[in-house]
């Protein structure tokens, strides 16, 4: 008897963060009658790229309900009906066994990408209007990269493409681009002297924010109320001339982006998609790092940066190794599945704005001061191509040595610098630290036809030690003519008509075996070779080899890993091994080596096989506590066998084994990075929660594993991520996997959490007593080193208790326990359990 299908609809008032946030309201059967059709309110603004509106009927239900618009949504109402009762191959969908859920909330994050509405609204725009738009050319990317229209539509889209300048013309828009660092401040102000100043509308806004919420609350649970304060602050000082429509917005702790559109442009937005790349400590914490929105605006794809870069004014490297992470990881999905993401780099335009952080060095701040009360702005900026005395602003010089934001261009720069001042005036910063003016806050640009119309700072708003910076540009959008358009389709189609079935697909590779030497832990190597067409368009992808559910080995990665070459081109594949946490175990002991095969198929061709080998030098990293603890030796003067040996301990030995041997308290890496932040570091302002840099980080992993030198090389922040990095690698964590909810049940009390910890093994039990004392020792540094019990549980809490493999993602609530269970060992002198 075929199962019952159903639908559960929860509610929540905000943010789901626990089970406990969530209701479940009701349960509607899905059965004949059942409906769930997308509209749009009469009282709705319609745009592509805000949420979406689903009406759910049944026998006894009429409801409801909004959800984010996008890919998600799409597939969520394509099962719903494929459940329906009489649908054909309904029985053969895996999900139907399954009941599906709702999340019925009216939150204002539209989290995925754009697809055209088929209802009509009380607004003059029609059904048949939207459905017009979903075939020009703004969305013909998402229509022809459907799977059903395989490889023959995938070399109409790109030969479309080719030949996109016959059928689009340039039409200028006005964007405004704005970004403030509010300091962590609620909006005290109108924001108007700030996002309205011009006379003309602007026909797009994108506004940026930092450092929106400064608690600890918003740094590691990225949870806050501001998100909504500031929203509905930018949305009430939107230009008073216009109506707008919010299109997306998009958080990451601090950072917050906003995007608007005229009424207007409505149904000419369309693929938004939303990302975020955090780079703070260990290279994911988002108190820095970059939000992003991208969408195709007619025929021009647009792609909006908000960062916030690491401070202080000796750490540019470290800025520029943020800039370079936003933009290898920020990666956008494609409607297309069967596409590579899409990155910063790929699109027409891209406008990037924030704090920055770079700053004015070698000079005195009076000096600094004094030039700026001159207004001599572009001595201050400039003069880094100019050899006198004066400073060099970083950020210029930086871009002019190629090493961040390359290609990109910064308008001239007229006003004051934007930081540091006494909140609620225009004073400089008078505090302790007395911090030299800076122009912190920046938009760049990079693409063609982009014209800066404005570039200024905003002295009204004082809310903040920083001040809003604001650029409007006119930007050149690629329109289509419908007409023109079909003509190009038609030509394209009877060629195509006239080469079909002409031969099989060839390429020609430059290179089919790898070699990668000497590979180290998280640091990635890439070898590239090019793959080349001859006459017949074809498609490539790297496929699965028999019982094997990926293409390549959890190490490797091919980039593209699928694509398409018209006749007589070629494309460069960048092969990239990059061995973490999830793979160094197995590498260190020797149950795997670096090795793989890749198959590289051709549509309706020929499969093409590649050899990728290499040496992995084992690391302390990945390596087990006891297993380190045996190794009196550097891991690398250690032979393959004895590793191995070592690795495969098992977790609670015997007294007899290795009795001839006594091991390690610890594992000499572990002290060797805690005895350098003891002495070097106990007062070390933002210990732990400012990262070092990569290359510094490389240089202190040779050293731990190789012992070629009696000291770490490289910053305190440097060493301080070492050791976090050290302890999420390890396989098995300080507390026990097996100990995990003991821990979580008795997390508020000190006794029975002493009686836990006496039941670890004894080299892991050492490590926490050891981990816990020199914790202990830098609050007693608090007032320098500015660390609190909170900030430092929080941290070492996901490290040193992690959730079992098999077990869910920790939810908010296990994550305070885990916090509270390291705290109570914070706050306890005393005996060791």
């Amino acid at each position: 008897m075929e199962s019952m299908r159903r639908l559960f609809l929860y509610t929540h008032r905000r943010m789901a963060i626990t089970a406990e946030d969530v209701c479940l309201e009701r349960v509607v059967p899905i059965t004949e009658g059942f409906a769930a059709e997308e509209v749009t309110p009469d009282s709705d603004l319609h745009i592509i790229g805000s949420d979406v509106t689903v009406q759910i009927s049944s026998a006894d239900a009429q409801l409801v309900v909004r959800l984010p618009f996008g890919s998600h949504t799409r597939t969520f109402l394509q099962e719903i009906s494929k459940c329906r009762p009489g649908v054909i191959g309904s029985e053969d969908i895996k999900q139907n066994e399954k009941d599906l859920v709702v999340n019925h909330s009216w939150s204002r994050n539209s989290d995925d990408k754009a697809t055209p509405r088929q209802s009509k609204s009380k607004m003059d725009i029609t059904s048949e209007m939207v459905r017009s738009s979903s075939t020009m050319v703004s969305d013909k990317a998402c229509l022809l990269s459907e799977q059903k229209f395989g490889l023959r539509d995938t070399i109409v889209k790109s030969q479309l493409v080719q030949k996109e300048d016959s059928y689009t013309n340039l039409q200028n828009f006005r964007f405004f681009i704005g970004t403030y660092n509010v300091n962590g401040q609620s909006p005290k102000e109108s924001l108007q002297p700030w996002l309205s100043q011009d006379v003309e509308p602007p026909d797009v806004y994108c506004v940026g924010f930092q450092e929106l919420d400064l608690s600890k609350e918003a740094f590691f649970f990225n949870d806050t109320p501001k998100e909504e304060e500031w929203f509905k602050a930018v949305t009430d000082s939107l230009h008073p001339d216009a109506k707008y429509a919010k299109v997306k917005l998009v958080r990451l702790v601090g950072m917050l982006l906003l995007l608007y559109v005229k009424a207007d442009h409505a149904l000419n937005i369309s693929e938004v998609e939303a990302e975020t790349v955090g780079t703070g400590i260990m290279g994911r914490m988002g108190n820095k790092g970059g939000v992003a929105i991208r969408f195709k605006f007619h025929n021009t794809s647009v792609c909006i940066v908000n960062s916030h870069l690491a401070a202080h004014i000796e750490d540019y490297e470290r800025r520029n190794q943020d800039f370079k992470d936003i933009c290898s990881r920020m990666q956008f999905c494609q409607s297309d599945p069967n596409l590579p993401p899409l990155t910063i780099s790929k699109h027409d335009v891209i406008l990037w704005l924030g704090d920055l952080n770079y700053r004015i060095e070698q000079l005195e701040v009076e000096t600094v001061k004094m030039h700026i009360e001159k207004e001599k702005f572009q001595a201050l900026y400039q003069y880094d191509q100019v050899q006198t005395c004066l400073p060099r602003g970083q950020l210029k010089k930086q871009m002019d040595e190629k090493a961040v934001f390359d290609g990109f261009t910064e308008g001239e720069i007229t006003f004051q610098p934007t930081y540091k001042y006494n909140t609620g005036c225009d004073d400089w910063d008078t505090s302790e630290k007395c911090r030299t003016p800076a122009w912190c806050d920046r938009i760049l640009w990079k693409g063609k036809n982009i014209s800066q119309l404005s570039y200024r700072s905003h002295m009204a708003l004082k809310s903040s030690d920083h001040k809003p910076v604001s650029s409007m540009f006119d930007i050149g959008v690629k329109v289509v003519n419908e007409e023109l358009y079909r003509k190009a389709f038609e030509e394209i189609v009877r060629s195509l008509d006239k080469m079909e079935n002409a031969s099989i697909p060839s390429v020609i590779l430059s290179q089919r075996e790898f070699f990668f030497k000497d590979v180290k832990y998280m640091q990635l190597q890439v070898e590239t070779f090019t793959i080349r067409n001859e006459q017949m368009p074809c498609q490539f992808e790297f496929i699965n080899k028999l019982d094997e559910d990926t293409y390549c080995k959890e190490w490797l990665i091919a980039n593209p890993s699928k694509g398409f070459l018209l006749p007589d081109s070629e494309m460069t594949i960048e092969l990239e091994l990059f061995v973490n946490k999830s793979t160094a175990t197995r590498l260190n002991s020797g149950e795997e080596k670096l090795e793989d095969i890749l198959i590289l198929h051709l549509d309706r061709g020929k499969d093409y096989f590649l050899s990728v080998i290499g040496n992995y030098l084992p690391s302390c990293f990945g390596s087990p506590i006891q297993t380190l603890c045996y190794m009196r030796e550097p891991i690398r003067d250690m032979s393959s066998e004895s590793i191995r040996e070592l690795t495969l301990l098992p977790l609670q030995m015997s007294d007899d084994i290795f009795r001839d041997e006594k091991p390690l308290d610890i594992p000499k890496e572990l002290w060797m990075m805690v005895d350098h932040l003891y002495r070097n570091a106990s007062q070390q302002e933002d210990l732990f929660q400012q990262p070092g840099l990569r290359s510094e980080f490389e240089q202190i992993r040779d050293c731990l594993d190789t012992a070629m030198l009696d000291t770490l090389l490289g910053s305190n922040h440097s060493v301080a991520e070492a050791l976090l990095l050290f302890l999420e690698s390890l396989p098995e964590p300080v507390i026990c996997y097996s100990l995990y909810n003991n821990c979580l049940h008795c997390a508020n009390n000190y006794t029975s959490s002493s009686q836990v910890v006496s039941m670890l093994p004894i080299c892991h039990k050492n490590v926490f007593n050891y981990l816990m004392a020199f914790l202990r020792e830098l609050l007693k540094n608090s007032e320098k080193n500015h660390l609190d019990v909170n900030i430092l549980a929080s941290i070492f809490g996901g490290l040193l208790l992690r959730p079992p493999p098999q077990h869910a993602n920790p939810d908010v609530t296990e994550k305070r326990k885990a916090q509270q269970f390291i705290q109570q060992f914070l706050l306890r002198e005393g005996n060791s359990p």
